[in-house]
């Protein structure tokens, strides 16, 4: 049997496994484990992706801003609902 072929790995690829990581922290997506949502590790994504659109400011094609500037505002939204929902699971 073929393993299946990994994703080309660029920026976006990196940025899109931190947005997913988030999601599964927030408990918007399953988390491959089975561990239970954290909104602490949740923070942690997003402030990385803070970081990284500082320290990439520049540098970064126009897609990948936009990526990135979307993955932010969804999450910072998302985690504010989340986080003022108190939601059962959610640490």
């Amino acid at each position: 049997m073929t393993e299946p072929a990994l994703p080309k790995l660029d920026f976006s690829t990196f940025v899109l496994g931190i947005i997913g990581t988030a999601y599964v922290h927030l408990g918007d997506a399953p988390a491959p484990d089975g561990t239970e949502p954290e909104l602490e590790l949740a923070r942690q994504n997003i402030d990385l992706l803070e970081l990284l659109q500082h320290k990439t400011k520049g540098n970064l094609s126009g897609d990948e801003e936009r990526l990135l500037l979307q993955a932010l505002s969804d999450l910072r939204a998302r985690y504010t609902e989340v986080s003022k929902r108190g939601s059962p699971g959610v640490a």
